[in-house]
């Protein structure tokens, strides 16, 4: 047997596992970077968060990124170099972490990689039928692999499309083994760039759950605030709370199909950014209200399409358990919105579940990987948009 493979297997086969979930999102803000220690597998599976951290982008890092983002027409020999380039920066980043935490990384057993979504393109979205459905994130694994030393397993989404799916989102997998619970109805409610929940019932039967993507987050107000204030983002929601909801903006910006679908359903910056914001002042001639009062409307949209869509899943008055995750949840405007909207239900975040909310999605990734090396695909029936299958491609160091 190749000496890669058998370490493979030894270290696949242990008692207790280290291993490093990474997560970059929409936003851009940062490497996600959460250790891990994984016991078992499946329903049985016991995760605990070590360290975590959020590893800083250079502005200049940032630049190159958005320069190939969410575009449909791009510099390709840029896509390429930037493939290698996003992996070689979060391999130092790891690196560095490890070195500050205190950690060889002989130590770290595996990493799990989401990479960098640079392009999502749904069906739903992009509406050409001689084409699926397709994504794309980069940061190559092998090279992760080789600048760390470190078994990496990335490039999660592909297999869930080719099994059926639509590559996002994948939550509903690790929210399963995490966080269902006997008697408790739970929705998982992460809100990154985009905005997506998973409905955990209580039965704790897998064929009843789904997870779907909303509509937008953070990323319609964080490409406001970039743009006309030269701020990351909105903190605290400072700009929207000096400005007033525009009813009539509103109404446009909710004015697209992507919200009469059925869940389970995906989005992404490629739908939802200033061009689409554009066309809604234009539509609404609200082109020039003032720019606080703009990021106030923004600020409403995301919180109308997460409440809109739980209340069409739910019922208009849904007495649920929302467990809160992202940037978004940060927001106080954004949550204070979504209290009043969903009144009957009990907001929470998952610091009361023993995962730091900001760590969340990186230890997502940790499940999956740990599911793909130790586990099983679960069998979630043949539930539309959640295929049951074991995802992440794996590069090894040598």
């Amino acid at each position: 047997m190749n000496t890669q493979l058998q370490n493979l297997y030894l270290k696949a086969n242990k008692a207790e596992r280290l291993i490093i979930g990474l997560m970059s999102g929409t936003s851009m803000d940062g490497l996600d970077i959460a250790l891990c220690s994984v016991k078992n597998s499946g329903a049985n599976t016991d995760i605990k968060v070590l360290k975590f951290k959020t590893g800083d982008y250079t502005d200049d890092f940032r630049a190159k990124v958005k320069a190939i983002f969410s575009k449909k027409e791009v510099d390709l020999q840029l896509v390429c170099l930037m493939n290698e380039l996003v992996a070689i920066t979060h391999a130092e980043l790891i690196n560095e972490a490890l070195k500050e935490w205190g950690y060889e990384n002989t130590e770290i057993d595996f990493i799990a990689s989401h990479g960098q979504t640079i392009f999502h393109a749904p069906k739903s979205l992009h509406k050409m039928e001689a084409y699926p459905t397709g994504t794309l994130q980069i940061g190559d694994g092998d090279h992760i692999a080789v600048k760390t030393g470190i078994i990496t397993l990335s490039d999660f989404r592909q297999k869930h499309i080719a099994a059926g799916g639509d590559g996002a989102p994948l939550a509903v997998y690790g929210d399963y083994l995490m966080f269902s619970k006997s008697g408790e109805d739970r929705i998982m409610l992460n809100i990154g760039g985009i905005a997506n929940f998973t409905y955990l019932p209580g039965n704790l039967k897998a064929s009843e759950i789904f997870s779907t993507d909303v509509g937008p987050g953070n990323t319609l107000m964080d490409q406001y605030a970039q743009k006309y204030y030269n701020l990351f983002y909105d903190k605290n929601a400072e700009i929207a709370l000096s400005g007033t909801l525009n009813e009539d903006l509103l109404a446009a910006l909710l004015n697209d199909d992507f919200f009469d679908l059925d869940v389970p359903k995906t989005t992404g910056p490629e739908l939802f950014n200033l061009d689409y914001l554009s066309k809604a002042q234009q539509k609404s001639s609200t082109v020039n209200i003032k720019q606080e009062d703009v990021m106030a409307t923004l600020c409403h949209f995301s919180a109308e399409t997460i409440a809109n869509q739980i209340k069409v899943c739910f019922g208009n008055e849904p007495a649920l358990k929302i467990y809160m995750s992202g940037g978004g949840m940060h927001n106080p405007l954004l949550v204070d919105i979504l209290k009043v909207r969903l009144s009957h239900s009990e907001f929470l975040d998952t610091n009361s579940l023993n995962i730091n909310p900001d760590a969340k999605e990186a230890v997502l990734f940790t499940v999956l990987a740990n599911e793909t090396l130790c586990g099983s695909p679960i069998n979630f029936g043949d539930r539309k948009g959640i295929p049951s299958v074991c995802m992440g491609k794996i590069s090894l160091p040598e």
